[in-house]
């Protein structure tokens, strides 16, 4: 018992501690796209700086495709249906897509600081073999020009989800895959976990003007598409013929998302010493409560990750109706809407949680979903709990931990997540077990260090 206790105590102090020799990619993305609001299609520009700061030489690079994923026959399609306990979101749906329900994303043209490369396609993953090595400490770009068409809603991205909200674009753009010292990560995507480059992005999104968008980043032309997003004016006059153009730029993170529908409510608030918050969601019977409370929830629940946590480091923060679920990118989150207030609150604390363990720390989820997953559910757990005036003691997470024990399907928590058995071994060991392996830590090293060491561990990394 004492040794397991001490491993335990040693793996987070291992974790917080710098690597000497510590490296990480960058890329800067500029990106302008057309989007076709009646054929549910888009063409795309990228400019890609990629800097390899690694000690290695590249002669291949891997960019994932992730509407690929959305078509019959897909990694992601056969995986769910023949997994013993599906996503009920997924089933056997991509299955039957048609033609014009599908999600792609077609290479037209790829070069190499103006030279043609060669590329190959394979699933959700784009292997590029390079006319020029990328030389250790060095700078190459990549222009990119592809075509996409948006999914019926699935999982995460796609068009016209359930509660009627028109675009969830996420994973929507070719991505550049992450090279770590473990080599390239370019998994299969099957509609789990994520892993992203650092780097700034620069975005240009021209669209019919009936649609409203929320997402990553900083909008830099509110006067000229007519909305105010930064402006004192709470209803600038917003043209109503010709397509407009949004124009998005956020530094540092590791991914890029936006959502539009054209009946979105646009609300702020302000954390004290903390970022300016969006919301966007259509505001009906379904929704006018219990989005107002949760936007007052938002705002304390900033405040208390914040102060136990470490400080979120951007400057602003969107929650949006959308998706399927809950899910989060950088500098916001789609969630759906129309639940309880316990519901849709619970589902925000859990996503801003995410700023803090993914977003902001980005450690490789995919392999450790139990230290964004786990530590999400803990956090978001302890603010609620915090807000609400109600006990904080994690029984939940060791009701589920317990469960799963008795019924035999436990497996490895350290393995990657896209290699359990089961979507109930998964969803327990990422989940419970990182939310109860923190509230052990905490019983043993007490409560005033644990939180001081979580916040070294942030704070470190």
């Amino acid at each position: 018992m004492k040794a397991s206790l001490l491993s335990l105590i040693l793996l987070v102090s291992i974790s917080s501690v710098a690597q000497r020799d510590y490296w990480q990619q960058r890329v800067e993305y500029a990106m302008e796209i057309q989007f076709n609001s009646s054929t549910h299609r888009f063409a795309g520009n990228q400019k890609l700086n990629y800097y390899n700061n690694s000690p290695d030489t590249l002669t291949k690079v891997y960019y994932h495709l992730y509407f690929n994923a959305f078509q019959p026959g897909s990694m992601m399609d056969v995986r769910s249906r023949n997994l013993p306990d599906p996503d009920r979101r997924v089933i056997d749906r991509i299955s039957k897509l048609k033609d014009d329900e599908i999600g792609y994303q077609h290479i037209l043209s790829l070069k190499q600081d103006g030279k043609e490369v060669t590329y190959k396609v394979n699933g959700t993953i784009l292997e590029v073999t390079l006319p020029k090595a990328i030389l250790p400490k060095t700078k190459t770009t990549f222009d990119l020009q592809f075509e996409a068409q948006v999914p019926i809603q699935i999982r995460r991205s796609g068009r016209n989800n359930r509660e009627g909200i028109s675009y969830s674009m996420t994973q929507w753009y070719p991505k550049l895959a992450e090279y770590d010292f473990q080599g390239w990560h370019a998994n299969q995507y099957v509609a789990r976990e994520f892993h992203g480059v650092w780097g700034d992005f620069d975005v240009k999104i021209t669209i019919d003007p009936k649609f409203v968008i929320g997402g990553t980043g900083a909008l830099q032309n509110p006067d000229q598409i007519g909305h105010g997003y930064e402006t004192s004016k709470a209803n600038l006059k917003r043209p109503t013929s010709g397509d407009l153009t949004w124009h998005f730029k956020a530094a540092n993170v590791i991914d890029f998302a936006w959502a539009a529908d054209p009946d979105y409510t646009h609300d702020r608030l302000k954390v004290p010493d903390g970022p300016e918050l969006h919301f966007f969601y259509q505001k009906n019977e379904k929704t006018v409560e219990t989005w107002k409370k949760t936007e007052e929830y938002t705002v304390k629940v900033f405040e208390y990750l914040n102060e136990h946590f470490g400080k979120y480091p951007f400057d602003r923060y969107s929650v949006i109706q959308g998706g399927d679920g809950g899910m989060e990118y950088p500098m916001c989150t789609l969630i759906l809407g129309e639940g309880s207030l316990a519901g849709v609150s619970g589902t925000m604390a859990h996503e801003v949680a995410h700023s803090w363990y993914q977003m902001t720390l980005a450690s490789n989820e995919g392999l450790h979903a139990w230290m964004d997953e786990g530590f999400t559910d803990f956090a978001s757990d302890e603010a609620m709990s915090s807000i609400l005036e109600t006990p904080s003691n994690h029984q939940g997470s060791y009701n589920s931990y317990f469960s799963l024990v008795a019924s035999g399907l436990q497996e490895p928590a350290n393995q990657h997540a896209d290699h359990f058995n089961t979507n109930r071994a998964y969803g327990t060991m990422a989940y419970s077990m990182g939310a109860v392996f923190l509230e052990q830590l905490k019983y043993i090293v007490g409560e005033k260090n644990f939180y001081l060491g979580m916040k070294r561990y942030y704070n470190t990394w």
